[in-house]
């Protein structure tokens, strides 16, 4: 694929071209959104905002031969299917910019809602310094989100991979945040120092059931298996999670779950059989449900 890449760019002396050729490239090997990540990428391997990139092709500006030659590599990989953000080396999330790479999970739009859902149950506790608590962390986005815009918390961030506990420590150290912590163990035992003194707990855990490997080549292929299994029924995590928070909640504190379209049902039985309270489903912005809260 790649001999035949580079001679798809042969002649490629502008940036028009340029993006022409590499959605061309793109869409050829399936990658869903071949006109943006074209984008994405020569702004990467340019160091200029996409922006920037957008009015050089309108003026068709030149390409310098290390910038083809760097372009053609990225556009090689993304056509391999590693994801744009193990590429570019970062993943947006709310108003983050966070660092990851191969041993992460690398954040989702979708889980920005999720985000929301905790940061607003925290913003409404009446304590003056609230304690959160982010289980099965990876790369931080839920824990640094929290962190960041509710400076008053204290946040913990829970992570068993030490794989993806390195980017973590990456992102604490890069969006320079005081309130956040981490914490590398289960999630089955984690901060038990903790136990009855937390307002919120939040988790992105493993839900995809083992039967069910993802289509995406970039998920199949790149993401963590221990990021994205969560047994039989997906569930097992999710399960251990419950026993955990209302371990670590205080009365009245709040768990935020994210999890697939189909098991809000499912992980509503789930924490009523366990004694929570008022357990709701919520769906992400394309409507889809996405995350389930309940009160300890």
């Amino acid at each position: 694929m790649s001999d035949a890449i580079a001679t798809a760019f042969e002649g490629v002396t502008t940036v028009d071209a340029g993006l022409r050729v590499a959605s061309a490239v793109l869409a050829d090997a399936g990658v869903p959104s071949p006109d943006v990540d074209a984008e994405l990428l020569l702004a990467h391997v340019t160091g200029l905002a996409r922006g920037v990139v957008r009015a050089r092709a309108v003026t068709a500006s030149p390409l310098t031969t290390d910038e083809q030659e760097a372009l053609v590599a990225a556009i090689t990989r993304r056509a391999s299917r590693e994801p744009l953000q193990h590429i570019t080396g970062w993943a947006s999330f709310r108003h983050l910019e966070l660092h990851v790479g191969p041993g992460v999970f690398v954040p989702r739009p979708e889980t920005e809602g999720v985000a929301q859902l905790a940061i607003d149950a925290l913003r409404a506790v009446p304590d003056s310094s609230p304690v959160a608590v982010d289980l099965g962390t990876g790369s931080g986005a839920l824990a640094l989100a929290m962190a960041s815009e509710v400076p008053t918390a204290t946040v913990v961030a829970v992570e068993l991979s030490p794989d993806a506990a390195v980017w973590t420590r990456r992102n604490i150290a890069a969006v320079g945040v005081d309130n956040v912590r981490l914490v590398e163990g289960d999630l089955t035992d984690a901060v038990p120092e903790l136990d009855a003194t937390v307002s919120v707990v939040v988790s992105n855990p493993p839900y995809v059931p083992v039967g069910m490997v993802p289509r995406d080549p970039e998920v199949r292929l790149h993401d963590p298996a221990l990021a994205l299994y969560g047994g039989e029924d997906g569930l097992d995590l999710v399960r251990a999670l419950s026993l955990t928070a209302r371990r670590l909640l205080r009365p009245g504190g709040a768990l935020v779950i994210e999890h697939g379209e189909l098991q809000g049902g499912a992980i509503r039985d789930l924490l009523t059989a366990d004694g929570w309270r008022s357990p709701a489903t919520h769906p992400d912005l394309t409507g889809r449900d996405r995350a389930t809260t309940a009160v300890r």
